[in-house]
């Protein structure tokens, strides 16, 4: 696996206009040092400066079912205005605020090509946190939210553009196929040398299946009651030196291709996982609510995040993973172990931590709330 440079946030300058920072990519570890803490698998770099936090009020103008097996419904929003909406890059995400106000961050799988609509799909998960059931039943036709957004933490880098790599391999799981669908959009409208990998339980439970296959023999279809659960061989193939490999999908999945490509020379790898990552090299230790004197004990596998929320419930959370600031709190401590990929330097002196995956460098940690 080649790490040779950091991930430039741009595609080439003629697909989408005049170039412009986007704030929002961030780098995360390498994989071969954490297996499976997620999203971008390259350099890890310095905290990235403050994210755009701009909001834009849409509505839903659409929804349709994707995936009936799996209850996947894909929901189409456009500005009530009817006018152009923020450009996003194959990755990106929005952040929705829900109407109950939970904020909740779901991947664009439309065409970036599009200015006036967004188009997002979501797998109802009936013992999640509820932002899913919310989306499945509250975001009818007609229905006002606002976003935040868009937002690109899994950038698609472009070989010449980026890239050293000559072509560009595709895998994705089920709803995983969400960030990729865009990706093998414009690689394939580039004239790309690209192929994919697609796997599922079985034809029913896999959306988009339509749009994908209209590609043809690039892509491979796999479901496991008509070929097996997939080994890395499956999928992997002719994945060689100089291929960037693109995968995203259940952490089973994942894994299997995390642990070949790091074994692979001339492969470089970029992923995104939908669920927080296992702590890593975790203790134990003890959280403090200054507000309420509440003492809470974080067990070495489980984050402040999980534990805080047992005894308050109402905390604002989002991606889990350490980029969104939605859970980012006070703290009254020095001693934070800050493991996120976002805050600033003045931020993090300033006492700020994001509770989701930042940790204590010690016994205990006092949070302002």
């Amino acid at each position: 696996m080649t790490a040779s440079r950091p991930i430039p946030s741009e595609p080439p300058l003629d697909l989408f206009g005049k170039a412009r920072s986007d704030r929002a990519t961030r780098v995360l570890e390498l994989i071969a040092e954490t297996r499976l803490r997620w999203t971008t698998v390259i350099n890890r770099q310095a905290p990235a400066v403050r994210v755009d936090d701009r909001r834009t009020p849409l509505i839903v103008t659409e929804r349709r079912v994707e995936a009936h097996d799996t209850d996947v419904v894909s929901v189409m929003f456009t500005a009530p205005d009817g006018r152009k909406l923020p450009e996003w890059r194959p990755g990106a995400h929005l952040d929705l605020e829900l109407p109950s106000g939970k904020v909740r961050q779901y991947s664009l799988c439309g065409d970036p090509a599009d200015r006036h609509s967004y188009r997002i799909a979501v797998r109802r998960i009936p013992d999640g946190g509820g932002g899913s059931l919310e989306v499945h039943e509250a975001l009818a036709v007609g229905t006002a939210l606002t976003v935040r957004g868009p937002r690109n933490a899994f950038p698609f880098v472009l070989p010449g553009h980026g890239s050293s790599a000559a072509r560009v391999h595709f895998v994705a799981g089920g709803i995983g196929i969400t960030p990729i669908l865009p990706m093998v959009r414009m690689a394939n409208r580039l004239g790309v040398d690209w192929t994919m990998v697609y796997v599922g339980r079985s034809r029913d439970t896999i959306p988009f299946l339509d749009e994908v296959e209209s590609f043809g023999d690039r892509v491979t279809i796999r479901t496991d009651d008509e070929h097996g659960i997939p080994g890395a061989a499956d999928l992997l193939r002719g994945v060689g030196p100089d291929t960037s490999v693109y995968c995203c999908g259940p952490v089973v999945m994942t894994q299997v291709i995390a642990d070949s490509v790091c074994d692979m020379a001339g492969v470089e790898l970029y992923s995104e996982r939908f669920s927080a990552p296992p702590v890593v090299n975790g203790t134990v230790f003890q959280v403090e609510l200054a507000r309420s004197g509440t003492v809470i004990e974080v067990p070495a596998d489980k984050s402040v995040l999980e534990e805080v929320l047992k005894v308050r419930p109402e905390l604002p959370y989002s991606c889990r993973q350490g980029f969104c600031r939605t859970c980012r709190v006070h703290t009254l401590s020095e001693n934070v172990d800050h493991r996120d990929t976002v805050l600033t330097p003045d931020e993090r002196a300033a006492g700020d931590m994001l509770i989701c995956v930042s940790r204590c460098g010690g016994e205990r940690l006092v949070l302002d709330l």
